[in-house]
């Protein structure tokens, strides 16, 4: 047996020809090299991170007010809340809605601005921001919709028996 057959085989015998291999590993070396470099260059930098916080949002319709809570600021700075309110009658128990921080409770309450029976509703929505990259994330909404009236109505309701005709009485007290 010969020793220069042993170690290096025929040429039928190879599975790609050396130029195909080398060609090959050229490609791969500048695939890689181009995924490093866009990580050590952060080619991907410009995608920003979303602001997080845990806020509770509550609407209580008997009370007529809407209860906001901040359990947790994530990675936000502050929490700010903004309505959708389109008229000057809601106001803030405290005047700051702005900056909420951990453990921060507001109030928002309806105020009867006159008689009779007035509709109010709108949209509150907490908004978590990043100070540094100007980051906002509404993080909570709550619709409410607030009805006030002078009085209950009740409602009776009669089946006469000729031609199955249904009255529907109301009276307003």
């Amino acid at each position: 047996m010969d020793v220069k057959t042993k170690y290096v085989e025929a040429d039928d015998l190879r599975a790609v020809s050396p130029v195909i291999g080398v060609i090959l590993m050229v490609a791969i070396t500048v695939i890689l090299a181009a995924v490093i470099a866009a990580f050590v260059m952060d080619l991907g930098g410009s995608i920003g991170q979303e602001a997080q916080a845990g806020v509770s949002i509550t609407v209580d319709d008997e009370a007529e007010e809407v209860r906001v809570s901040v359990t947790s600021l994530g990675n936000a700075d502050h929490v700010n809340l903004t309505t959708g309110a389109v008229d000057d009658e809601l106001t803030w128990e405290n005047a700051d809605t702005d900056l909420l921080t951990v453990g921060d409770v507001t109030r928002l309450a309806y105020e009867d601005g006159g008689g009779g029976s007035l509709e109010e509703s709108g949209t509150l929505a907490a908004v978590a921001v990043i100070n540094a990259s100007d980051t906002e994330t509404m993080v909570a909404s709550e619709d409410w919709d607030f009805i006030v009236t002078t009085g209950t109505i009740y409602t009776l309701i009669a089946q006469l028996s000729c031609d199955q005709v249904c009255i529907d009485f109301q009276w307003l007290l």
